[in-house]
């Protein structure tokens, strides 16, 4: 199948991730509406510590829903599994809309939490089954940009509009995810698992035209029926080999990419902009900064494919240990020796950008086609629930103490922590990351379920796997 002739999986692609779109801002929104928030005449009065809960709170309850979302995937499939995600982010938006007090800011971020987590539980599984092999990375990558593009439009917006405009903006987000959604096909995988084969081929054929159906969907039926022979259980995450792997390997990528620092540089940007007095205006920093996620996560989608995972990880996660130490020690001559900081004002403008560019070309996409790919289908509902659940977890973590840390000890003992711990990440990425690109499900999941090594033959774009004895 030709680049042209995949345009129906790019539109149900785009359509799908415009829910992480709605996650995006939802993400971002902190950034320019905290300082208002903080700001003596705020029209809801908030102290520093209620600002951090809502900074975080909203991460924390999205670890609540990725178990109800992986058992309504399994049961319903992953698009009305999606299409539930959008009711808690428009209910969360007229939340703000009227509110009065923190309380109701609380209860805003709380319900779009649920909605946060059932979005990034549920993406990445449709994105992975209804993708071809060699655009699956591609695909899943648009998760992140759509994400991205969410959180520019709160840096670009925020600033200059009221908290009620910027609500009425982001609630149509959703809004329209719903409309075009519905439309869209749902998993072949989905029906074949529910003994629907007629179904699963008129939703391949939306997928991919008419002619390239027949082989795909044999082998999609072999797969997902050997897959289903044994029922999973939540303890086989632990006990089998393979998925022990898929566990420690997605555990492993996603601490890194959370422990660099992402999340609380995207929710606190204009404060830490701010705090770093550099050349640019915090509100331009923003701008810049969301820009440059934006643009370097389309980018990334190119390359995924590509370049492969393992060395767009490993070069993402130099760079942001790099960056992470070099704003480190800005910040601590900043606050020690202020008077040799001024000449090195620059720093924050230019690292700044170079950290979000190391962490969106890698880190902040790679993960999403990692995790679509390398379990069996009987377990992978179970397995992108518990990275969720994990992930959500880790941010929180972070979004919270960054807070608390900076206040108590400064922003340079955050931003070498980050550091320390991205460093920590490429060793881990080097030692135990194998690599996926334009690999089958088949035969990826023989790398990691199977004690032979596989050697793989493209033969146009159909994978052939060849066992060899070790």
């Amino acid at each position: 199948m030709t680049n042209n002739q995949k345009w129906r999986e790019y539109v149900a692609a785009l359509s799908a991730t415009l829910i992480t779109a709605a996650a995006g801002t939802t993400v971002g929104w902190t950034s320019p509406t905290l300082p208002i928030l903080l700001n003596e005449n705020s029209p809801i009065q908030t102290s520093a510590d209620q600002s951090s809960w809502i900074a975080s709170i909203m991460i924390l309850c999205s670890a609540a829903s990725p178990i109800p979302a992986a058992y309504l995937a399994d049961r319903i499939g992953t698009k009305k599994t999606l299409l539930l995600a959008s009711v808690p982010y428009i209910i969360g938006w007229i939340l703000v809309m009227f509110a009065s007090n923190v309380a109701t800011i609380y209860a805003s971020r709380v319900i779009s939490g649920l909605g946060y987590g059932i979005a990034y539980t549920t993406a990445p599984m449709y994105l992975g089954e209804i993708a071809s092999n060699n655009v699956r990375g591609a695909m899943a990558t648009l998760i992140t940009v759509m994400s991205k593009f969410g959180i520019l439009s709160q840096y670009c917006i925020g600033p200059f509009v009221s908290m009620l405009s910027l609500a009425s903006f982001n609630i149509a987000i959703p809004i329209l995810f719903v409309v075009t959604f519905s439309t869209m096909p749902e998993s072949p995988y989905y029906y074949i698992k529910s003994e629907r084969r007629e179904d699963a081929e008129v939703s391949l054929r939306k997928l991919r035209g008419k002619n390239y159906v027949r082989e795909e969907l044999e082998s999609m039926t072999n797969l997902v029926t050997e897959n289903m022979k044994e029922t999973s259980h939540w303890k086989d995450l632990i006990t089998v080999e393979g998925n022990r792997k898929g566990l420690i390997i997605l555990m492993g990528i996603y601490f890194t990419q959370q422990f660099c620092g992402s999340t609380a540089v995207i929710m606190y940007a204009q404060q830490i902009f701010g705090a770093a007095e550099g050349r640019l205006g915090p509100n331009e920093s923003c701008i810049l900064f969301g820009s440059v996620q934006l643009l370097t996560s389309a980018m990334s989608s190119q390359l995924v494919d590509r370049l492969g995972r393992k060395p767009l990880l490993l070069i993402s996660s130099c760079g942001v240990g790099l960056s992470n130490i070099i704003i480190g020690s800005y910040f601590f001559l900043k606050y020690q020796y202020s008077e040799y900081a001024i000449s090195l004002s620059f720093i924050p403008n230019v690292f700044i950008p170079i950290f979000i560019f190391s962490y969106t070309i890698g880190l902040a996409t790679v993960p999403f086609a990692i995790t679509s790919e390398i379990f069996h289908t009987n377990i992978k509902s179970k397995a992108t629930c518990v990275i969720q659940i994990f992930v959500a977890l880790m941010t929180f973590a972070v979004t919270k103490l960054y807070q608390v840390v900076a206040d108590s000890l400064g922003n340079h003992v955050v931003f070498w922590g980050f550091g320390i711990l991205s460093v920590a990440g490429v060793v881990f990425i080097l030692m135990y990351l194998p690599e996926t690109k334009g690999q089958s499900f088949a035969a990826i999941q023989e790398k990691l379920y199977s004690s032979v090594r596989v050697m793989h033959l493209k033969d146009e774009d159909q994978m052939a796997s060849v066992k060899m004895n070790l």
